[in-house]
């Protein structure tokens, strides 16, 4: 919207000819997010309480989480607001892959929605069904393939997967790519969603993530830097740049609340929706397969759930005291503040040897 706005006044106003660059806007949208969730963070925790809107723990779980019952959830719609309204503004609204990306993550967070009210109502654990909950997940997932395949015909997008390390190695998986998206967005979800264990987890790893996918996202757009890099180059690749700042913005805004202590969590319609988003991104900008890299700590979470259930299905012996892998070190006795710091460390390496492995190919 200020795209479109601000340059028109330049003629009288010079210095908002600088609303034109991306980097500009990629911190403009950072601030707005930021200050956003800072200030709608008490009128959202007072509003949720005022609704009785609290967390319900699992009884199997941790029993030091029954302290935290009652906690306002919900508050991913705080990080969805302050994500999405700076993108609006300060994005370029005639680009494809931001209406994609936006689109994606307010359909996935509704599926977070529908779980966290039916859990707050019923006041269980439980919510969607299962396999209601995740043929949702591969609708939304279905529409954002045959989304890329539409700006493929456009010659906006290719269905060529690039390899880290490998230079050469670019197949085309033509309109398998869309399965390809699917099992990426499924897994990018569920795998951040199963994060969301402890207080700021989930959050602080996904603005590391969401931070290094600025950065690809500038690359991508880039001429000079992606021929450099022999990136796949999509100009309108390099909008995506200011969603994410918004997302890295509003996920340090969240953070200041979600931080331990917690006065509120996101629940799913969260964790959902910020899978998602970061699942969007890396397919929009070729680095499906890095997104393993950098979001290396989501998939250490979502693999010790599933070695545990298979191990424990197979043998009837379990790998680790509890999955995911942040409450088998809570049980053998490392404090949560530890276990988020050590995981947060965990994700600042990971996020800086993706970008490293950059100019190794």
């Amino acid at each position: 919207m200020l795209y479109e706005l601000l340059p028109a006044l330049r003629d009288w106003i010079g210095p908002l000819n600088v609303v034109r660059y991306i980097t500009f806007r990629t911190a403009a949208a950072s601030l707005t997010a930021l200050a956003l969730s800072l200030v709608l963070g008490p009128l959202v925790i007072r509003k949720l309480r005022q609704f009785q809107i609290g967390q319900v723990i699992r009884l199997e779980g941790p029993q030091s989480h029954q302290t935290k019952a009652g906690t306002p959830t919900m508050g991913g719609l705080l990080i969805l607001m302050s994500a999405i309204l700076p993108t609006l503004l300060w994005a370029d609204l005639s680009n494809a892959y931001i209406w994609v990306a936006t689109l994606a993550t307010v359909a996935f967070g509704a599926v977070g929605f529908a779980d966290d009210y039916l859990k707050v109502t019923r006041r269980s654990h439980k919510g969607l069904i299962p396999r209601y909950k995740l043929g949702l997940q591969v609708l939304i997932a279905l529409g954002v393939g045959l989304a890329l395949m539409a700006l493929a015909a456009e010659n906006l997008y290719n269905t060529r997967l690039i390899f880290p390390f490998f230079k050469d190695l670019i197949p085309d998986l033509g309109w398998f790519y869309v399965l390809f998206a699917v099992a990426v967005l499924v897994g990018a979800t569920n795998a951040v969603n199963l994060t969301d264990g402890l207080d700021g987890l989930a959050i602080g790893t996904f603005a590391v993530a969401a931070a290094a996918f600025t950065a690809l996202a500038y690359v991508t757009g880039h001429r000079v830097l992606a021929e450099y890099l022999l990136l796949v180059r999509f100009s309108p690749a390099g909008e995506l740049t200011v969603f994410c700042g918004a997302l890295v913005g509003a996920s340090l805004g969240f953070l200041w609340y979600n931080s331990y202590p917690a006065e509120i969590f996101m629940g799913d319609v969260g964790s959902l929706a910020l899978g998602g988003a970061l699942g969007t991104v890396a397919i929009l900008i070729k680095q499906e397969l890095l997104l393993v890299i950098v979001g290396g700590v989501f998939v250490i979470e979502a693999l010790s759930v599933i070695v545990q259930v298979a191990s424990f299905k197979l043998t009837g012996q379990r790998v680790f005291r509890m999955a995911p892998l942040h409450h088998h070190f809570e049980l053998i006795g490392w404090s949560e503040p530890k276990i988020i710091t050590r995981f947060l460390i965990l994700a600042v390496i990971f996020a800086l040897f993706s970008l490293t492995t950059l100019k190794l190919r």
